[in-house]
């Protein structure tokens, strides 16, 4: 058992040092009168920074000391927004707003206090937010001269996405409450001004009957109000009508993602009954302007997010198979593409492994993802099965520069959207239902069934490796299926009940809906918690954990791996005493990856 680390790098071409350093990332793209700006996260230091391009440059607008990074419900977003001279953001260290010109100023305060604040929207000289004190949210209005606060709206549990109507007359937002997630059933809420200013009693627009999600209203510039909804099995535009909600011509695929963090923007629309969107098709993104046609903007790129535009350009991070993500600016009428920002590709194109669509049978359906060959030639590599967090997310057919550190050392990687990932409409969605630990598990094991029956890999040497509830899933099947060889937790959950005593407010009826109640239902808990049948892992585990995780907290970790050790199983733990969950800082997610590699090869040895 290892407690500690040596972050030394090695001499190597792709090292683990280089991977992590392709990890730069960008998110929050706006555009306005002074220019386009983003959020750009850099793994050296884990911070984040907000950029602007003006004059044919980009320049960091943030100064030292600073932080963009909005921590509401935790996995925050929206942390940014334009202000008529510059930008308000939410700084990390404290949580408050601070406002800032474009003149290099200092930073100023503009709130204080315990509260914390995510998806900001500028309008009418105020700032708009989701407000959070320890388990109460509201939405509220912050001057931007004073910051006075007012109150918009409170009553329910969670709130997202305040919208603004151009001629300020409505205002728009998300709702949803207990025990729902925003990907299960939310209402979309509009609320009139009256003539003193203040809003009406909001009215539900859609979401009060049967289960649907809302996400991401927008206004045209017509004043009509729009949103995403899955009530037809996929997140799709719909736009408001005397009828409630009707449908926009549109793909019969989802055109959002489950949205863990705040200020999401994967669509927007326009004019004429069009609108610029971004869609998945067999999980790769496409990108294009619709309406009575389709105008594609896609080109080389499989990924789209945060997009922005206007009369010339389309602006969003994308990313390619070969590129990692980037800010993008696609001329509308040309359609040619200017990387603005990032876009590195860490290595030449023909040593990158490119994502092949996964499609296979697994239980009683079948399950999705992306397979990457090694690149080292051997006709039946080794397999690294990778499991996504959440578990309500999704992988995407991007440059992941850990997938490519796999692949230069002779791995097969097949990076998976089990059952229940988002991306594949409702039904797939829910069908983690009561089912954690099971059906994803089964997807995990199917795939080297799959995979080793094509002749692809050496079904033999299959590893499984997952972060947070990835690494539920990893230990669940280590635990009750001889499939692999060994496997890595990081920060990862192995007893669920401790998690849901310890969990926040935004997930505190999570796990009753992916397993079920924890005192009606403790035999199914029992029967799925890792922790209690670590007696039945008989491969090694490698186990990596924050000791700032206020998620899955570290005690979690130490019991596994005292459980496991004392069975006689070979096990490796390293914890970073500067790290929450998820790993942020460049040295330690390079440590990580190399001793997992490490690991690995010698339990091939």
């Amino acid at each position: 058992m290892n407690e500690t680390h040596d972050s030394s790098p090695k001499a190597d071409p792709f090292s683990a040092a280089k991977a992590v350093a392709a990890g730069v990332d960008f998110a929050e793209v706006q555009v306005g009168p002074h220019g386009l700006f983003w959020n750009e996260y850099r793994p050296e230091d884990g911070a984040c920074r907000i950029w602007h391009w003006g004059g044919g440059q980009a320049h960091c607008l943030t100064p030292a000391g600073f932080s963009v990074r909005s921590r509401v419900y935790e996995y925050g977003g929206g942390a940014f927004c334009l202000t008529d001279d510059g930008v308000v953001f939410v700084n990390e260290a404290d949580q408050q707003l601070y406002r800032q010109s474009l003149k290099g100023d200092t930073p100023e305060v503009l709130t204080s206090g315990e509260c914390r604040y995510g998806d900001l929207q500028f309008a009418q000289g105020q700032v708009l937010a989701v407000e959070e004190h320890r388990d109460r949210h509201r939405l509220v209005a912050i001057d931007l001269l004073d910051g006075t606060c007012h109150l918009l709206a409170e009553g329910a549990d969670f709130y997202a996405a305040p919208t603004l109507s151009p001629d300020a007359r409505r205002l728009a937002w998300i709702e949803w409450s207990r025990p729902h997630q925003p990907w299960t059933a939310t209402r979309l809420m509009v609320a009139e001004r009256q003539g003193d200013g203040r809003f009406a009693q909001a009215r539900c627009v859609a979401g009060e009957g049967d289960e649907e999600s809302l996400q991401q209203p927008r206004f045209d510039n017509r004043n009509r109000l729009f949103c995403l909804t899955d009530r037809e099995g996929y997140w799709q535009p719909w736009v408001e009508s005397s009828n409630g909600l009707s449908p926009l011509p549109s793909a019969t695929t989802d055109h959002g993602p489950a949205p863990w963090q705040l200020g999401g923007c994967t669509w927007l629309p326009l004019s004429d009954e069009t609108w610029l969107g971004s869609w998945t098709v067999d999980g790769f993104g496409r990108l294009g302007i619709c309406g009575s046609t389709t105008e594609d903007f896609t080109g080389d790129y499989s990924r789209f997010r945060s997009l922005a535009l206007d009369e010339q350009f389309i602006y969003c991070v994308a990313a390619s198979p070969v590129s990692s993500s980037a800010v993008i600016a696609i001329d509308r009428n040309t359609r040619q593409v200017k990387v603005l920002a990032g876009g590195m590709a860490p290595l030449p194109a023909d040593r990158i492994s490119l994502p092949q669509t996964l499609r296979y049978p697994s239980g009683s359906g079948e399950a999705h993802g992306f397979f990457y060959p090694a690149m080292t030639g051997e006709a039946k590599p080794p397999l690294v099965v990778f499991i996504h967090g959440g578990p309500t997310s999704a992988c995407y057919p991007m440059l992941d520069p850990r997938i490519q550190y796999w692949a230069q050392r002779g791995f097969a990687v097949a990076d998976l959207n089990y059952r229940g990932s988002s991306g594949y409409g409702r039904a797939y969605r829910q069908a983690l239902h009561l089912s954690w630990g099971e059906v994803d598990v089964e997807d995990a094991c199917a795939v080297v069934a799959h995979l080793a029956g094509r002749g692809l890999i050496d079904g033999d040497k299959a590893f499984i490796r997952g972060g947070s509830a990835g690494g539920y899933t990893t230990l669940c099947a280590l635990a009750f299926h001889k499939i692999f060889r060994a496997g890595a937790s990081l920060y990862g959950v192995s007893d669920p009940v401790a998690l849901g005593k310890a969990t926040h407010k935004f997930e505190g009826d999570y796990l009753d809906w992916l397993i079920g109640d924890p005192q009606q239902d403790a035999e199914r808990y029992a029967a799925r918690t890792p922790l209690l049948h670590a007696s039945q892992i008989s491969v090694p585990v490698i186990f990596f954990q924050g000791e700032l995780d206020a998620v899955v907290v570290p005690q979690q970790t130490r019991d596994m791996v005292e459980a496991l050790h004392e069975n006689g199983i070979l096990v490796e733990a390293h914890y970073y005493a500067d790290e929450r969950h998820g790993f942020r800082k460049a040295d330690n997610q390079a440590h990580a990856l190399e001793q997992e590699w490490l690991f690995y090869r010698r339990v091939m040895e």
